[in-house]
């Protein structure tokens, strides 16, 4: 498809836009200081001129193809379970938002935001409909917010005596480390998902914002992390784990930044998972080409810092995307080690299933470049059945203290809870 490009000199509040589009996405990223950018500071994107929902099965074929067929920019979400078609396992834990195992579509707007910047990219007969569609853009009005409380699906005992068996499985050898997430929800929510996006992204400041609507179902992410960036023949990928909460005041978060940075425990995890990420991009990358560029970095965030590493790797010429995708994904930072191994038994004992949590919400440019994010730190919502969902876990290892995971998942739980009751 040709697009022209149309410079925007006053760009319209484009979250209230979407409130027009069945389908529309706002990828945007917050500027951290030494943080690895974005090659775009927002993408935008609105209404649908092909669409492509599925289920695990042939999905990832089926998104290489619908590529090739568009060669357009594509927006879109790839959903854990596609771990199914990957390997053969399957997913029946409770589902409480019902969404596609993968949704992407070819866009009818998109506009792209470099430093200061906007664009639109559309096709020339379309302009005129984008500019109409503006006029109705109103402006937002905060409304009367129902207080939110989120529920466990899990007690803390049952959560605790879950962690203990995980670690007997590491004792026997089954796994090293493994990634256990448990469900925060919410039954007859109703919330604003515009405004309560409004609020995520002002708070959170994430370097991997996600807005993704589709019909009545909503993800409003707050992602920290990136799953995997492809720039020509280059791949990066930037695994997270370790996770200290922020201090009350700048001495004591800078002990509890260092406590981190010196954590046997958490570098023990990020290691392992680090190793995991060089073993898939080793399947399809230029041998020699895979390098840790940094391993251990901690980066500071609103709410939390994190310890994250940078791989990178040059991609073999004859690597398509399905092939690339199939060996890459599920993110080991959202699996763990063996990555077989721990995903039978994170279908095992946890109680819901991920879904579009710890999968990946992103873009592929007309070229084939592409940019996707670790979708963790997120909300989702069924506006329809008045469901309202926040997975959260971390990684667990034979050193883990079981209170203390706990404990990480109520911190990072924290955050989001104030997003949907903001005056508490």
């Amino acid at each position: 498809m040709n697009r022209i490009e149309v410079s925007l000199q006053q760009p319209i509040d484009l979250l209230q836009l979407a409130r027009q589009f069945e389908l529309a996405t706002l990828l945007t990223s917050a500027d951290l200081p030494n943080y690895p950018d974005s090659h775009y500071n927002g993408l935008y994107a609105f209404g649908a001129k092909k669409v492509l929902s599925c289920h695990s099965g042939s999905a990832i074929d089926q998104l290489e193809h619908f590529q090739k067929d568009s060669q357009d920019w594509l927006f879109g979400c790839l959903g854990y379970d596609l771990k199914n078609e990957v390997e053969a396992l399957s997913s029946n834990n409770f589902d409480g938002i019902h969404l596609p195992d993968l949704l992407f579509y070819q866009p009818k707007f998109v506009i792209t935001e470099e430093r200061g910047q906007f664009t639109l990219h559309c096709h020339a007969g379309d302009v005129d409909a984008f500019f109409e569609h503006c006029q109705h853009v109103e402006e937002a009005s905060i409304s009367a917010a129902q207080q939110i409380t989120l529920e466990a699906r899990i007690s803390e005992a049952d959560y605790l005596a879950t962690i203990e068996q995980i670690q007997r499985h590491i004792q026997l050898g089954d796994c090293y480390e493994m990634n256990f997430c448990q469900e925060f929800y919410c039954e007859g929510a109703t919330i604003d998902p515009y405004e309560t996006f409004d609020r995520l992204s002002a708070s959170a400041q994430a370097p991997f914002m996600a807005f993704f609507k589709t019909g009545q179902q909503f993800l409003l992410c707050s992602s920290p992390e990136r799953f995997l960036k492809k720039e020509g023949n280059q791949l990066l990928s930037q695994p997270i784990k370790g996770t200290a909460k922020r201090g009350n005041s700048a001495v004591g978060d800078a002990f509890l930044k260092q406590q981190l940075e010196v954590s046997h425990k958490d570098k023990t995890e990020n290691v392992m998972i680090v190793d995991l990420v060089r073993n898939d991009l080793g399947r399809i990358a230029v041998a020699g080409s895979v390098e840790v560029k940094e391993l251990f970095g901690v980066y500071t965030f609103p709410h939390v810092h994190q310890m994250i590493s940078t791989i990178t790797a040059t991609l073999k010429p004859e690597i398509g995307l399905g092939e690339l995708l199939k060996n890459t994904f599920p993110m080991g930072s959202m699996t763990g080690a063996p990555k077989v191994k721990v995903m039978q038994l994170t279908e095992e004992l946890e109680q819901t299933k991920r879904g579009w949590y710890s999968g990946a919400v992103g873009y592929i440019a007309p070229n084939g470049d592409f940019d996707f994010n670790v979708v963790i730190r997120s909300l989702l919502y069924h506006a329809e059945r008045a469901y309202l969902s926040c997975q959260v876990g971390g990684g667990i290892t034979a050193g883990s203290i079981p209170q203390k995971e706990y404990e990480e998942c109520l911190v990072k739980i924290a955050g989001i809870q104030r997003i949907l009751n903001p005056k508490e």
